[in-house]
C-alpha cells in the first residue's frame, strides 16, 4: 500500500458477463492488480463478484450458454459423483488448449530473457523493447517500422558537435508547472491576499521587528495590524475579516517592493535564471525550501515557474572544461592534404550501403582521399550533397555497421543500447579484421568531417581508443557480477576461496581454461598478489580478448585522425566527439527519477540538485548523465526505458553519507549517492567537482 491508500488498479471488462440465474454460481474472478504509474510497487490481487441482473420477463435459458462465450475459455464441469447432495456446482474455468506454434519473429527482432527470466523482445532496426512478443511482418508493422527508422534519424539530427552549443539557440527544455497534488493550495482572499494559516508553506508570517521604523501602523483602521513577510516585504491584515493584503488600507496603495538581493537562500548570481514571471512572488518557507506564489491564479507550488519557459530561463552557465576550446583545436589540427582532387565520390546503395561503402572506402589509392570534400549519391536518387546526404550517409551506414545481427559488435551485459567489440567475430565472419579496419576509417572520416555516427560504446572502449588503463570500476557498467565478486577480493582476503590465475571462459556452451600467466594455472591467488590477479583479470576481459580487432581498428582510425591528435579528449569527451550531444529533456529525466532514503521530490536538497541540472549547459548535463550511468545516451523512448544490470532501472538520487563527503554514482544501477548539503552552492560546487574528477588520481567518484 502506497502513502495515499493506493492499493492498486485493475481493468473490468464489461463483455462476456454471465447473468444471475436461479440455481446458478457465478463464480468469482481474480484480477491482478496493476501500478498507476512505473514508480508504484503493487502486488496481489482481487477477488471480485460482478455478474448481470437479469431482465423482466427475460427467457431463463437465453444465457444458459454465456459463460462459454468467453473468447480463449471453456467451461469444464467438476465430477460430482461423490456428493451424496445434489448442490449447484460453479464452473471451473481453464485456458483453451492452444495446439498453434508461435510464428516467427519479423526480420530485425530477437528473443531475450532479462536476469529475472523474463522474455522480452529487441527490436534491432528502432533500437526498442517490449514485453509483447511481435508479430509476422504485415503491411501495417513494415510501414511502422519505416516510421520508427525516420524517428530515430530526426532524433540523431538533433544530435549536434559542442562547437554549435554556443553559437546556435537551443531552447533548454524545463519542467512541467503544474503544481503536484498536494503542494499547490489556493491563496484566498483579494490579490494578492491570502488567508492567515499556521504552520502552512503557503504563508509564511514572521513578527515584525519593534526596531524596525519603517513599521508604522498610526492611523491603521480599527482591527488591521501589519507584519512583514519572509521576502522584506510589509503586509497588512484584517483580522475583522480574517484576510491579508498588500494594500495600505490608508492610502489604498501596495507597499514598496523590499531589495531582492537580500533575500534569504537567495541563488548566488552565477545561477540566475532570469527575473519572475509577472505575478509572481517567491518565499522562504520555515525549513528553508523556496516555493512561489502566483498572485494571477493564488495559487501556491515547490517548482519555479521559470524552469517551465525556456524564453525566460535565460542562458546556460558557460562550463569550465571548454570542450568546446578542445574541439576548434582538434579541427585547426585536422588540416587538407595537397595533392589530391577537389572532392571524392561515393556513389551507394541505401539496400546495401555496408558493402558498397565497404567496397569503395577498403579500395582507395590513397587515404588522403578521404580526407577531401565527401560527395555521396544514393543510387536512382537525384540530388546534391552540400551536407545532408553525407550526414544521412553517415547515419545509415554506422546503423548497419554496428548492427549485432553482423557479429562484429554486441550489446553490453547491461543494456541493449551500448556496444562492445564481439571477442568471436571471427567466426561470424572470415574478414572480420578487415572490416573492422573499414570500421576505423568510417570514425575517423566522421571526426575529421565532422559528422557524427549513431553508436555508443561502452567506457573501456573509449579508454583503449585513448591509450588509457582500464580500471576497476570500468567493469560495473559492463559486467556487475564480475564486478562485484573483484571488488570483494580486494577488499577481502582471497585465500579460502582457492583461487588460480586462470580464469573459466565459455565459447559456444563449453568451458575451457585460459591461463591469466605463464604457469597460472598452479599459481595460487594470495592478499599479497590479488592486484596483479585483478589487474590481469581485467586486462584479459577488455583488452585480450578483441586485442586483433581494435588493432585493426585503431589501424584504420589512424590514417585520417592521428592518435595523438585526439589525446586531449577524455573517454566521456570522446564518446561526445564521435556521437554528439542530444538535447537531454530535465522534464522527463525529473519526471522518472526515484528517491531512496530520507529524499522525496518536495526534499529541499533534490529542489537544490535540480536547479543545479537546470543551471548546467547542455553539455555539463550529458557528462553528469555519463557519471551516473556510464553513457550520456538516452533511450529512444526516454528516461523511462532507461536500463541498469537487471534490466530496466530509472534514475535513482539515494541519500548518503554526511556534507564533507562528495557524491558518488553506481553506473550498474544508474544511481547517485547524494549527501544532504546544508547550502546549495556547496552541493553545486561538489557534484561539479565529482563529476570531473570522477577518473582523476585520488579520488572516487564512481564505484
Amino acid at each position: 500500500m502506497t502513502r495515499d491508500d493506493f492499493l492498486g488498479m485493475v481493468d473490468l471488462p464489461l463483455s462476456n458477463l454471465p447473468v444471475e440465474r436461479p440455481g446458478r454460481s457465478v463464480p468469482h474472478k481474480y484480477y491482478i492488480l496493476r501500478p498507476r504509474s512505473a514508480r508504484s510497487k503493487v502486488r496481489g490481487h482481487l477477488q471480485l463478484y460482478h455478474a448481470f441482473l437479469p431482465r423482466e420477463g427475460e427467457d431463463q435459458d437465453a444465457d444458459s450458454n454465456h459463460l462459454e462465450t468467453e473468447p480463449g475459455w471453456e467451461v469444464v464441469d467438476m465430477d460430482n459423483s461423490t456428493t451424496q447432495e445434489e448442490t449447484a456446482t460453479p464452473p471451473l474455468f481453464v485456458p483453451m488448449a492452444r495446439t498453434q506454434t508461435p510464428s516467427p519473429l519479423p526480420p530485425g527482432w530477437e528473443e531475450r530473457q532479462d536476469a529475472n527470466g523474463r522474455t522480452y523482445y529487441v527490436n534491432h532496426i528502432a533500437r526498442t523493447t517490449q514485453w509483447d512478443r511481435p508479430t509476422g511482418a504485415t503491411p501495417n508493422e513494415e510501414e511502422t517500422q519505416l516510421r520508427s527508422l525516420e524517428s530515430v534519424q530526426q532524433e540523431f539530427q538533433r544530435r549536434f558537435h559542442i562547437s554549435v552549443d554556443e553559437t546556435d539557440a537551443h531552447s533548454q527544455h524545463s519542467f512541467d508547472s503544474t503544481p503536484s497534488t498536494g503542494t499547490a493550495t489556493p491563496v484566498q482572499g483579494s490579490s494578492p491576499t491570502s488567508s492567515r494559516r499556521q504552520s502552512s508553506a503557503n504563508e509564511v508570517i514572521r513578527e515584525p521587528d519593534p526596531s524596525n521604523a519603517t513599521l508604522d501602523s498610526e492611523g491603521l483602521p480599527r482591527g488591521w495590524t501589519m507584519q512583514v513577510a519572509p521576502n522584506g516585504r510589509v503586509f497588512f491584515i484584517d483580522h475583522n475579516t480574517k484576510n491579508t493584503s498588500w494594500i495600505d488600507p490608508r492610502t489604498g496603495r501596495p507597499s514598496p517592493l523590499p531589495n531582492q538581493n537580500n533575500l534569504p537562500n537567495r541563488r548566488q548570481q552565477e545561477d540566475n535564471l532570469g527575473p519572475l514571471p509577472e505575478g509572481w512572488e517567491e518565499r522562504v518557507h520555515t525549513d528553508g525550501r523556496i516555493f512561489f506564489i502566483d498572485h494571477n491564479t493564488r495559487m501556491t507550488q515547490w517548482e519555479d515557474p521559470r524552469l517551465s519557459n525556456p524564453a525566460i530561463a535565460g542562458p546556460a552557465v558557460p562550463y569550465s572544461r571548454d570542450y568546446k576550446r578542445k574541439y576548434e583545436y582538434l579541427k585547426s589540427q585536422l588540416k587538407k592534404p595537397s595533392n589530391v582532387p577537389s572532392k571524392f565520390e561515393i556513389k551507394v546503395r541505401r539496400t546495401s550501403i555496408l558493402e558498397d561503402s565497404y567496397r569503395i572506402l577498403s579500395n582507395v589509392p590513397r587515404v588522403d582521399v578521404l580526407k577531401t570534400k565527401l560527395w555521396i549519391e544514393f543510387e536512382g536518387e537525384a540530388g546534391l550533397d552540400y551536407g545532408g546526404l553525407s550526414r544521412e550517409w553517415f547515419f545509415l551506414l554506422s546503423r548497419e555497421m554496428f548492427n549485432p545481427y553482423y557479429g562484429l559488435f554486441e550489446y553490453s551485459a547491461t543494456d541493449n543500447y551500448t556496444l562492445q567489440i564481439n571477442p568471436f567475430s571471427g567466426m561470424c565472419n572470415e574478414d572480420h579484421l578487415r572490416y573492422f579496419k573499414f570500421i576505423g576509417r568510417v570514425v575517423g572520416m566522421a571526426i575529421y568531417h565532422g559528422k557524427l555516427l549513431d553508436a555508443f560504446f561502452i567506457r573501456p572502449f573509449y579508454k583503449m581508443m585513448l591509450g588509457k588503463p582500464i580500471s576497476l570500476k570500468d567493469m560495473e557498467s559492463v559486467d556487475s557480477e564480475y564486478y562485484n565478486s573483484l571488488k570483494w577480493i580486494l577488499e577481502n582476503d582471497p585465500a579460502d576461496l582457492d583461487l588460480r590465475f586462470c580464469v573459466d571462459e565459455e565459447t559456444f556452451g563449453l568451458m575451457h581454461q585460459r591461463e591469466l600467466k605463464p604457469g597460472g594455472a598452479e599459481l595460487p591467488v594470495t592478499q599479497e598478489n590479488k592486484l596483479e590477479y585483478i589487474e590481469l583479470v581485467i586486462h584479459g576481459r577488455f583488452v585480450l580478448r578483441i586485442q586483433p580487432q581494435m588493432s585493426a581498428f585503431m589501424e584504420g582510425f589512424n590514417e585520417i585522425v592521428p592518435l595523438t591528435h585526439i589525446k586531449i579528449f577524455d573517454e566521456h569527451e570522446l564518446e561526445l566527439l564521435i556521437g554528439g550531444i542530444g538535447m537531454i529533456d530535465v522534464k522527463d529525466w525529473k519526471l522518472n527519477c526515484v528517491y531512496k532514503g530520507d529524499y522525496h521530490p518536495n526534499h529541499i536538497v533534490i529542489q537544490w540538485f535540480w536547479r543545479v541540472v537546470l543551471s548546467f549547459n547542455n553539455e555539463m548535463r550529458a557528462r553528469l548523465l555519463q557519471f551516473v550511468t556510464g553513457t550520456s545516451r538516452v533511450p529512444m523512448n526516454g528516461f523511462k526505458e532507461l536500463y541498469g544490470s537487471n534490466g530496466p532501472q530509472s534514475f535513482t538520487i539515494e541519500k548518503w553519507g554526511t556534507p564533507n563527503n562528495y557524491p558518488r554514482a553506481h553506473t550498474c544501477f544508474n544511481r547517485l549517492d547524494l549527501p544532504p548539503y546544508e547550502s546549495y552552492q556547496e552541493l553545486r560546487e561538489k557534484l561539479i567537482t565529482a563529476v570531473d574528477g570522477a577518473d582523476t588520481s585520488g579520488f572516487g567518484g564512481v564505484d
